[in-house]
């Protein structure tokens, strides 16, 4: 594929979803046969007229991972990393998440998951095992463990 076909068509994807520069990065590399020169400009195209922009697909990204799917902010922020997005634009993202829909959510996966355990003698170490792994802090998700596991005893 040309350049010009190779812009035309990575211009389209993000006119209809948020992408990270990393993201074009690969698909442009791979419409250009590994010219990774050619795969740079593009992806500098991109940014110089506003496709791309690391900052707000991390601001997109953790808004979604965090609402619909329930992540903790650690998990955003390795998923973030991984894709090459700066620490200033994670925390950037992070910082927009809304704390009480947050806590909403947290909540509701702890309850959900405690009404699938309840009765099992390791019901505690497995609700805090299953919200570690969704990205969450110790010392966030313990005191909602322990609320919602003394809320089901009285």
């Amino acid at each position: 594929m040309e350049y010009a076909a190779c812009l035309s068509r990575l211009q389209r994807l993000c006119s209809r979803a948020e992408y990270c520069a990393s993201d074009m990065y690969r698909k442009a590399l791979k419409d250009l046969e590994g010219d990774s020169s050619a795969a740079a400009r593009v992806v500098a195209a991109l940014k110089a007229d506003k496709y791309v922009d690391d900052a707000r697909y991390a601001s997109a990204f953790a808004h979604e991972k965090s609402s619909l799917q329930g992540w903790g902010p650690v998990k955003i922020r390795f998923q973030l990393r991984a894709k090459g997005i700066s620490d200033d634009d994670i925390a950037a993202g992070l910082a927009e998440i809304e704390a009480p829909k947050a806590d909403a959510k947290l909540r509701r996966l702890v309850e959900d998951k405690y009404k699938v355990l309840a009765g099992d003698p390791q019901c505690k170490l497995k609700l805090l095992k299953y919200v570690l792994s969704r990205g969450y802090e110790y010392d966030h998700v313990a005191p909602v463990v322990d609320s919602i596991i003394a809320g089901s005893e009285v």
